[in-house]
């Protein structure tokens, strides 16, 4: 029986369309809603509402944001997720965040106001990427100046293991009091947490400590800092499984609840309802079925990365995005991450068509064994020079002058360090992994660092044989659409199912379409 014909694949397949439920011979059955004059007299009939995919997830997140959706482009690194990649997020009806880490304050003023530019005119919101950068003092307090400056109302925080005076002041300068006497938010942020004990800093209203000093050095207004002491420092918390860069590999459902119970613990403590602070899910999302799971546990809204980061609007090489669209949910590896090479910190990284995540291994590996950049064995000296492309003086000899421009505190403590040095000319090469892909250098395409988790295989199976498969076909705008007009479908599905209806499984399966 066609969908056309059978009422319950009809009306699984338009979720926008109430459905109605008769009650006959106890068991509950769909009937076509063109024949409700052939209902027998007596038979209990329900009409199921509608399922729109702008229903989905948490209204109050929606309004707050002015959203279709609640949906996020999530913000990757290093320009991935450009400027256009937001535009065409908040024009698709979620909301986007440019990702400024690891970009100079004159790159991401660059952004923000091109996007400024294209969405300030029609009332869309948009954010960009705060990340926490201990290891470059300054730089995360000019980000926030800029934030600030540029009434940049959004920010993702992210690589916080704790509170930073900085993430402190950009909320805490957004708050005001309304004359019906309510804490008003401008600046909001949204923090991105894989640890209970993490999320709960950001849950609480910012330490008295940390305010004191803010207005004690004149960068806070004591008033801002009264209210920023009875609300939470972020009223969205992401919660972040398994996913691309860094991560810490958690499965989303004990990550969720562990989040869900770290919110009740907070709020009770501090007199507050618990739709004070909204939870959103990132990390797999990358299927209607992952979107529908993440609505079902609670979660307000979802966030997407990987799958972004194949699609036209990413600042990844179109040779990095072919690869991702030929990769499969196992073709995925933790490698060492660049800015955090000595203390052992990994990324998730694409593992099929590349080499860089078992070099990098070896790198770290030879760094805990000892290795010095004047006694390295021949063997060892040969190895190294060929996966960087150059002599190991030509090598120091470049690490020196970015640091002379960059770092010179560092490049002091390492100039009669060779173990130092050898741990900085690795930091160099798996920095420049990130570069050549992005620049799509094929003649370094098997050292591409290209962060990316399974999510990125399961979306490639989803998408076989439909117009999403071709690696050309794959906008922000089409990406956002097939999973939220899905999930709808797969939701009205799971709906007919509590009720009791046999749902065969194929209904639970939706394939992408091209949106016009």
């Amino acid at each position: 029986m066609s969908a056309d014909t059978d009422p319950i694949a009809r009306a699984a397949r338009n979720p926008r369309e109430p459905a109605i439920l008769v009650w006959s011979r106890e068991a509950m059955h769909a009937w076509p809603v063109d024949r409700l004059d052939e209902i027998p007299a007596g038979t209990p009939a329900y009409s199921v509402p509608p399922v729109f995919p702008e229903w989905l997830g948490d209204a109050g997140f929606r309004a707050a944001h002015g959203l279709r959706f609640a949906y996020v482009v999530g913000a990757m690194a290093r320009g991935i997720a450009t400027a256009q990649m937001v535009i065409e997020a908040a024009q698709a009806g979620g909301i986007g965040f440019f990702g400024s880490a690891g970009l100079t304050i004159e790159e991401i003023d660059a952004a923000i106001g091109t996007i400024a530019a294209r969405l300030e005119p029609q009332g869309l919101a948009w954010g960009a990427n705060i990340i926490h950068t201990p290891q470059e003092p300054g730089h995360e307090a000019g980000v926030v100046d800029l934030f600030i400056q540029r009434g940049v109302r959004r920010a993702s925080a992210s690589a916080y293991l704790r509170l930073s005076p900085e993430i402190v002041r950009y909320t805490a300068a957004g708050l005001s009091r309304g004359q019906d006497g309510a804490i008003h938010r401008a600046n909001h942020v949204f923090a991105k947490v894989s640890r209970a004990e993490v999320a709960a800093q950001f849950m609480s209203p910012a330490p008295d400590r940390m305010l004191r000093e803010l207005v004690a050095g004149g960068r806070l207004d004591a008033a801002q800092a009264e209210l920023a002491a009875r609300v939470p420092v972020a009223a969205e918390i992401t919660a972040e499984s398994d996913s691309g860069g860094h991560t810490d590999n958690r499965p989303a459902a004990p990550l969720f609840s562990s989040l869900a119970e770290t919110r009740r613990e907070v709020c009770a403590r501090h007199g507050w309802p618990e739709d004070l602070i909204r939870i959103g899910l990132a990390g797999g999302i990358a299927t209607p079925q992952a979107v529908v799971a993440a609505f079902q546990m609670g979660a307000a809204y979802v966030l997407t990365g990987s799958v972004n980061q194949a699609c036209a609007e990413s600042g990844l090489s179109g040779a990095g995005r072919e690869m991702l669209a030929t990769a499969g949910p196992a073709d995925v590896m933790m490698a060492p991450a660049a800015d955090m090479f000595e203390q052992g910190i990994r990324v998730q990284v694409l593992k099929r068509g590349t080499l860089f995540a078992p070099r990098g291994e070896k790198l770290y590996a030879m760094y805990r064994g000892g290795a010095r950049l004047d006694t390295l064995s021949p063997k060892d000296a040969e190895w190294l020079e060929g996966v960087l492309g150059e002599t190991l003086p030509q090598a120091w000899q470049a690490t020196r002058e970015f640091l002379a421009s960059r770092a010179p505190a560092t490049l002091a403590q390492a100039e009669s360090d060779p173990a130092r040095q050898f741990a900085l000319i690795c930091r160099r090469y798996l920095f420049q992994g990130a570069q050549w892909a992005r620049d799509g250098d094929i003649r370094r395409k098997s050292d591409f660092q290209i962060w990316c988790g399974p999510a990125m295989g399961a979306f490639n199976s989803w998408v076989k044989d439909s117009p999403l498969e071709p690696v050309e076909n794959r906008t922000i705008r089409q990406v956002t659409l097939n999973l939220m007009e899905s999930s709808a479908v797969l939701t009205r599905a799971s709906q007919m199912r509590s009720m009791g209806l046999v749902v065969p499984a194929g209904l639970f399966n939706v394939k992408p379409i091209e949106y016009s």
